[in-house]
Parts: C-alpha cells; structure tokens; sequence
C-alpha cells in the first residue's frame, strides 16, 4: 500500500523534529561541557606541578582541564590572535601586564600562584668538581655552551641574563649562549648533554635527574620571579575563575612546593 502525499509530509515533518531535538540536545550538552571545561595556557616550567594541580581540580570538580605548555611569550602573543585560552599563568609579571595592556584579561581575576628561583645546572655525569666558581663556567676564556631559554622574550631568560648582566659575565660568555623556545627545552640540551651548561628554574631542575645544580643565583641579581594566574576576558567557561582561586589553595601550593617552586603571599 502506497503512502498518500499528504501522510509522506506528515512523517517527513515528524523526522525532522526529532532529529532537530536530537541535535539541540546534543549542542546543549556539548555547549554546556564547554562552558564548564578549561583550557589553560600556562609557562612550560610548570609542567609537572600543574599537571597534578590540574588532575585534582578536574577530579573535585568533574570538568576536564587542558593544559597548553609553551613559553609565556608565545602563549601571550597566541591569546591575542584569539586562541582559545580560558586562564594564563606566566612566568613573569610583564607578560600579564601584556595582555593587561591589550584588554585581554578579565578585571579582579589576577594572583600570584608562585615565585622560583634561577639555578646554573649541568649534565649530572659530569666529573664534580666541588671548588667550581663561576668564573670557570662564565669568565672570557672559559669552554662548553651554556643553554638558557630566549633571552629576550621568555622570562627564564630575561631572568638568566639580568643574573649574568648584574654579576657582569653577560659580555663574555653570551657568544656561547645556546637559545631555546622555553626553558624546559634548555633543561632538555643539559639533559642529553648536548651543552655544558644551562640556566633555568631550580623547580625545573628538580625535575630532572640527569642534572645538577651546581650554582643558585642570589635574588638581588634579577627581577623578582613570579608567577601571576588570571582569567582570559572573553573567556566562557564557568570553571576558569574557580580554576585560578584552586591554584591558590593548600593542596595546589603544596604541589608547588614539592615542584621546587617557592611560595608567595598575596601582595598587600
């Protein structure tokens, strides 16, 4: 038996809206996943912390959280061509102030998360030499590539080079620097032993085994080291302001902590 016009119409027209149901309920839930989910661009030195700060937050408050690691210039320059970023953490206060500056950060979500310090690092097989001074690793006549992140755009090394500037080995060793994207990659270069030397965050070398620490830069040597957290203006998700506050809780600054990071009051 053959389906009249009008009843073929009818079942078209009973098609369609489910399917449209179907759809809108499956926009809905997508739309409400994303506006709960995170997306976090973070310094590439908070790797290991922030993946476990990062573990947590997403178990306490079942949304799913994810991480872009990079160095903090990179990252502020990706947020203003629009990259989807719901929260970034740099590594120094000025490229905050960046994005400050291009209306990208939502006002009242700024904290500082954490401070660091700067370490001068080497291949841990290296014969120890236990009277090493720097002026074997900087002076003119010294050997071996020292790796150090882009000195003048990733904040590890602006913060390495201000160090080598104010103890003025700057001048005679910058001609064997090796410049890498972020610092973990120059942690990275010490690591394989493709380098003598590196400079990089003592949380960094915490995290690497095949390194040691064989000299910490005093603080008065560089700008202070800090890492501030806020919330991308055009950010939709529910979660990103819960998200920076998490980072400023017992268990986030004891993750920091244990990462080799130091901790920070919130300024008066």
């Amino acid at each position: 038996m053959s389906l009249s016009k009008v009843q073929m119409q009818k079942r078209r027209s009973s098609l369609c809206s489910v399917i449209t149901a179907v759809a809108a309920t499956i926009w809905m839930c997508i739309a409400g996943a994303s506006r709960a989910d995170v997306n976090v661009f973070a310094a590439a030195s908070l790797k290991n912390a922030l993946e476990e700060i990062a573990s947590q937050f997403a178990q306490s408050h079942e949304v799913d959280v994810r991480l872009t690691l990079a160095g903090s210039s990179v990252l502020a320059r990706q947020i203003t061509l629009g990259a989807p970023a719901d929260v970034y953490i740099s590594a120094n206060v000025a490229w905050m102030d960046y994005l400050v500056t291009k209306g990208k950060i939502a006002g009242g979500s700024l904290r500082r998360v954490a401070g660091n310090q700067m370490v001068l690092v080497r291949p841990s097989n290296s014969s120890r030499n236990e009277s090493l001074a720097l002026e074997d690793v900087f002076a003119g006549n010294a050997e071996g590539r020292i790796a150090m992140a882009l000195v003048e755009a990733v904040p590890a090394g602006i913060y390495g080079k201000a160090a080598l500037q104010t103890l003025e080995f700057w001048d005679q060793s910058s001609a064997r620097v090796v410049q890498t994207d972020n610092v973990r990659a120059a942690l990275a270069l010490v690591a394989l032993g493709e380098v003598s030397w590196g400079i990089v965050y003592a949380s960094d070398a915490k995290a690497e085994k095949r390194v040691e620490i064989v000299h910490y830069f005093a603080a008065e040597t560089h700008p202070e080291i800090v890492y501030p957290a806020a919330v991308i203006a055009r950010s939709k998700s529910s979660s990103a302001q819960e998200f920076v506050e998490f980072l400023g809780g017992d268990n986030a600054r004891r993750v920091l902590s244990e990462n080799g990071f130091v901790l920070l009051g919130e300024p008066p």
